[in-house]
Formats: C-alpha cells, structure tokens, sequence
C-alpha cells in the first residue's frame, strides 16, 4: 500500500515563545512583562494562578526565562538550524513589551521592532514562514499596574495599539498571525493568561469571565486590523486542546466530561461563530458573573471571526463526577488540568499521559465544531535528555512519541478528509519550560547545553530527533521511520 503524505504546501515547523527562548529581558528598551516575573519553583504556580501578588523580580527567587536559552544573541544561528532541519514554517511570538516598554505607549521601540524584523527577514531568506503569536502569556507589568490586567476593558484600545505598529511594521513579511497564545489557560493561569491578581474575597468567576470578554474582543478588533492593513493575512485563534474522557459510561461521568469540554471551547466558540453560546450566557448567569457589555460589543465580535482554529495538543484528559474516585485516581504532575488518570494509557515522567488517537480525536472534533482550517502549532514531548561526551543526544522516546501523534494528524488528514494547515512540534530547540520553569523538561531537538540553575555554555546540539525530523519533512510525512 501506498503511504500517502501531506498536502502540498503543508507547513511543517517548530515552535517557540519569546519569554521561554530570548533572554535579554531587560534588553534594548524592553519592559517589564507578567511572564518575567512568575518564578522557578514552590511559588510559581500560585504566582501563575493569581493567588500571590508578585509584580517585580523578588529577592530570593530565580528567573530562569531572564536568560533562557539567549536566542536574543543566538537568533541567527538557531534559524539556520531550522533551515537546516527543512522547517517551512517558524511559530513564534513577540514580546510585546519590546514593542511598546509600558504597553500603550504612542512610539514604539524601534529597537525592539528592528529585532522582530531581522528575524523574519532571515526566516524569508531560508524560505521559512514565519507563525507569530501576538499575545504569548505576555501582560506588559505597567498595565497590570495601571489596570489590574485584563479586567479593565482600556487593556482592548492597548493591546489594538500594540497591534497596529506590529502589522504596520511587518505587513510585507507575516502573513499568519494568533491573536491570543492558548487562550483558554485564562481559566486556569489567570496572571500568566491575562495578568490577573486577585484580590481577597472578589468574586474570581466574575473577574474571569470579564476578562475573558476584554480579550475576545481584543482579538476580534486585531482579526479587522489585521485583515484591513494586511489583506492576504490569516488570523487565527489558539486554544490548549485535549479531549475530556469520561472516566466510565456513567451518565453522570459522560456530564461532566462535555461541560469541560465546553470550558475549553468557550473561547473559541466566540472567536470562531462570532457570538456568545447559549450555555455559556446561562452558565455565567446561574454564577451571577455580570459581563462588562457594551452594545457595540455584538458588531466587533461578529466582524472579527477567525480564519483558522490553532491548537496545542500534548495528552487527552479523564475525568468523572465522582469526589471519591477523582482524589483516589487524580493524575499528578499537570497543575493546571485536572484529571484523574486514564489506566490505558502510559505517561510520561512528569505525569502527561500519551494519547496519540486522542490527537486525531481532537482534530475531528475541533472541525465538525467549527468548519474552519486547523492548525497544529504545538505537539511535542518533555524529557530530561543527556548529552554524551561526543556531543550527541538520543532521544529514541520523542521520535516516537512525534512518530505516533504525525500519523494520527496524517489518518485524520487522508482518512477523514480534514483540512490542517501545518504542524509545528513545540520546544524545537529546549527552552524554559512554561508549566514548571525549568530547563530539565526538554522539548527540543536541538540541545542546549544550559541547567536548571543557569550554568552552561548555550552551545547548541543535534538530537538524534533532528535528523529524523528533517527526514520527515523531506518526505512530506510519507517516511517515519
């Protein structure tokens, strides 16, 4: 049997984050952001939650992202790497506060601009099109200061500012964009998605809720711009993707695994349709959540629907009703979904569960819900990687890993029929690690000689990972072996 491929054109990548790759965070008129401030260890997810106030770089605490892997003295090389692995797409994000040090500023950084455009224009030269990512986990500190983040609907007219000089800049050399970095995290990472602090007693839903509002519209507005300033752009939405299976066949089990899926979806269910979902206007009312509702607010979200779907993928999730059965089973390691585990699936070592199908699942999922292109823009294993006296690493468990979830995307693809526009696998080179801060969780497959408390030299190193992964693209997804 023929193995078929992937459409021609398809992108294939890799993905990174400014604030888990450049360093320089203090660099050439760069302004302080949330991300910069959200620490290595105990405290780092109460600081990501919103549930401990820290809005400086605190005594006592280390920063590894300040640093990370100095892409921001490195791009040249890393890009040529990528060129080198055959990439034919680089998702990436700006940091916004390299655009704008204070996030509403009237003149942006030219600095920081003249940064962004030597990277694309060198993407371009290797052919390499470049996926950016407006808003990645990414408060400018002095909104959160003067606003409390995006609670307050002015965060709309900064990020739209911020948006503008972006696209002005670089309408000749980006043609894709994501408005918001897995907007969904909002949720469940509140100062890390949306620059939140809470406050002791306030109702949280509410808070929530609004700022979700704030940012829906914020991309709605930067889908208009975009397509106003860059006709043949593509604006897409992103979400952090993974099916809820019901824990059993209870009824109660198959509940409670849609009405978190519906968490998930509700951003995208505005982004993509355009409009509020009925559920949703009833959840927040039986939670007396009070939306921040301006009429027009009806007209901006119904005008700025989205071109593509985007998503993150790395595990399914399991859950269940059940109190009992959900602490006696609960999967550790992730402390931002919670799930109990699924007894068919192996893990990893910090907890993930591998999924492969679940992939396709979603992939099916997300289409029959939305009719719109999908995009595959992170995917990928974390593992703690050696590197041998000869300067290799083998990675046999991310080729595989990688290998299992391209030949769901392609079954979903060829035997489904479902339009993807790209995949670019997360962490392509190691960087700091979102979910716990440290370099140890590698995703890469590019080795950078760099530890979890800063020592190392930033060489780079080939994985085995790399080889096989240039392989994959020159063959289009029909050799994965």
């Amino acid at each position: 049997m023929t193995v078929k491929g992937f459409p021609e054109g398809f992108l294939w990548g890799g993905a990174t984050a400014a604030n888990q790759c450049e360093g320089g965070f203090d660099l050439d008129g760069r302004g302080l952001s949330s991300v910069d401030v959200v620490p290595f260890g105990p405290e780092r997810m109460k600081v990501a939650r919103g549930e401990r106030k820290m809005l400086s770089c605190e005594e006592g605490f280390s920063y590894p992202a300040h640093e990370a892997i100095d892409m921001y003295h490195h791009y040249e090389e890393d890009i040529r790497l990528f060129a080198e692995m055959g990439f034919k797409c680089y998702r990436m994000s700006i940091a916004w506060t390299r655009i704008l040090p204070n996030g509403d500023d009237d003149t942006p950084n030219e600095a920081g601009l003249a940064f962004y455009e030597e990277i694309f224009k060198l993407c371009k030269k290797y052919s390499i099109e470049p996926l950016v990512t407006i808003d990645h986990f990414d408060t400018p500190i002095a909104l959160i200061e003067k606003y409390g983040g995006w609670r307050d609907r002015r965060m709309i007219d900064a990020y739209v500012k911020y948006c503008d000089a972006i696209f002005r800049r670089y309408k000749d050399l980006v043609k894709y964009w994501i408005t918001f970095n897995e907007i969904n995290m909002l949720l469940h990472m509140s100062f890390m998605g949306a620059g939140i602090v809470f406050n002791e007693g306030e109702d949280r839903q509410n808070v929530m809720y609004n700022a979700a509002h704030h940012e829906l519209l914020a991309s709605a507005r930067a889908v208009k711009l975009a397509h106003e300033i860059i006709p043949d752009s593509r604006i897409g939405c992103m979400l952090a993707a993974g099916q809820f299976y019901p824990y059993s066949p209870n009824p109660e089990d198959i509940w409670d695994g849609l009405e978190k899926d519906r968490d998930n979806y509700f951003f995208i269910d505005v982004q993509a349709r355009g409009a509020y979902p009925v559920w949703a206007w009833k959840r927040m009312e039986k939670a007396g959540v009070k939306i921040d509702w301006h009429e027009e607010d009806r007209e901006v979200l119904r005008e700025g629907t989205v071109d593509y779907i985007s998503f993150s993928y790395y595990a399914s999730r399991c859950t269940t009703a059940d109190p009992e059965v959900f602490e006696k089973h609960q999967r550790p390691g992730n402390a931002v979904f919670k799930a109990v585990v699924n007894p068919y699936l192996k893990s990893t070592e910090w907890g993930w569960q591998i999924d492969p199908l679940g992939l396709r699942v979603t992939i099916n999922t997300l289409y029959d819900r939305y009719q719109k292109p999908l995009f595959i823009v992170e995917n990928g294993l974390g593992a703690t990687d050696k590197l041998e006296d000869d300067g290799t690493v083998h990675d046999p468990y991310r080729i595989d890993y990688m290998r299992q979830h391209i030949e769901a995307m392609r079954d979903a693809v060829n035997e489904d029929g479902i339009p993807v526009l790209g995949y670019t696998s997360w962490g392509c080179i190691d960087i700091v690690s979102a979910s716990t801060g440290e370099m140890k969780k590698r995703y890469g497959m590019i080795y950078v000689d760099k530890d979890n408390d800063g020592n190392g030299t930033l060489k780079r190193y080939r994985k085995d990972s790399f080889y096989w992964y240039k392989k994959v693209i020159e063959s289009n997804g029909t050799d994965l072996s």
